[in-house]
């Protein structure tokens, strides 16, 4: 049975719940279950912190595990990544009080407070900038009003929190960051049963199926058949579309799939080429060879 573990709570927790339940796996209905068996599909899942999961995941306790890469990277476990998921996307950036003009260069000899120590020393070394880090697991927004850092690293998604403290981000981005599938780094004194693989490939297809699906619509459309060329470069598909020809002659019906966020964009091309009657529709699911460069 494949063992997995989720996040049991913070904003990833949910997003992958509903994910996995997209996947076709049952999950819990009570939060304060620690695990859940889904007999059916031979997997077992478990909900723990966030920042544990990598930990586990890279000492062999579970088969794969679903967290923010930026806590993979943290944890210095050894751990990789298998694919991203798509949610949970953040950015992670240093701020300092915005009443002075800050720049990166201005951090050197200074308290740094974060929850992500080894990701900003590995930043900072890289910049030759040196500084006193100041781990705090939590609230790292207030250590500068209450005297315990000059300038905080942390996770970034609209800004407020830190606006609401009277901080500004310096600089560009140290990292960013989204939910990712993880496993245990292959090494070659570490062999994995067969049954096992086949469950792991198993999985990961079913949850890049929903990434795909979730990223794409189904267009059809009708267009006379020697416009098909033109089509196809506004259309192309993830291969190629899927083309049968109509009643009337000469024409025929295009079946491709397209990026949710270019759809109106494909439209105006297609109906401004000669293409008519386009309709779109959600895929619930999907399996494709390869998709934003993972292969399964």
């Amino acid at each position: 049975m494949l063992r997995v573990a989720l996040p049991n709570k913070g904003t990833l927790a949910e997003p992958a719940a509903t994910m996995m339940r997209e996947a076709g796996y049952r999950q819990r209905t009570d939060s304060r279950d620690l695990s859940v068996v889904d007999d059916e599909n031979e997997i077992e899942f478990f909900y723990l912190r966030p920042k544990d999961i990598a930990t586990y995941v890279g000492k062999g306790d579970l088969h794969l595990g679903v967290t923010g890469f930026d806590l993979m990277e943290e944890s210095g476990s050894q751990t990789q990544e298998i694919i991203p998921l798509g949610f949970g996307k953040s950015r992670f950036h240093f701020a300092a009080p915005a009443d002075a003009d800050w720049k990166i260069e201005n951090l050197d000899g200074r308290k740094i407070a974060t929850s992500y120590p080894r990701l900003v020393r590995s930043y900072l070394s890289g910049k030759r900038i040196g500084a006193e880090i100041v781990k705090l697991d939590g609230a790292v927004e207030i250590s500068i009003q209450l005297g315990l850092a000059d300038a905080i690293a942390d996770v970034v998604s609209s800004g407020r929190t830190l606006r609401q403290h009277g901080l500004q981000i310096i600089g560009e981005a140290i990292a960013t960051s989204q939910a990712t599938l993880i496993e245990r780094e292959k090494r070659h004194d570490r062999a994995e049963d067969a049954e096992t693989t086949r469950l792991k490939k198993v999985f990961a297809d079913r949850l890049q199926g929903v990434v795909v699906a979730r990223e794409y619509l189904m267009m059809d459309f009708d267009c006379p058949e020697g416009l098909l060329e033109a089509v196809e470069k506004v259309a192309p598909g993830l291969q190629a579309p899927t083309v049968s020809p109509l009643s009337k002659k000469g024409w025929v019906a295009v079946r491709t799939m397209v990026r949710t966020k270019d759809t109106n964009r494909v439209m105006d091309k297609l109906a401004d080429i000669g293409a008519t009657a386009i309709l779109t529709s959600e895929i619930r699911s999907c399996r494709a060879m390869t998709v934003n460069g993972h292969g399964h």
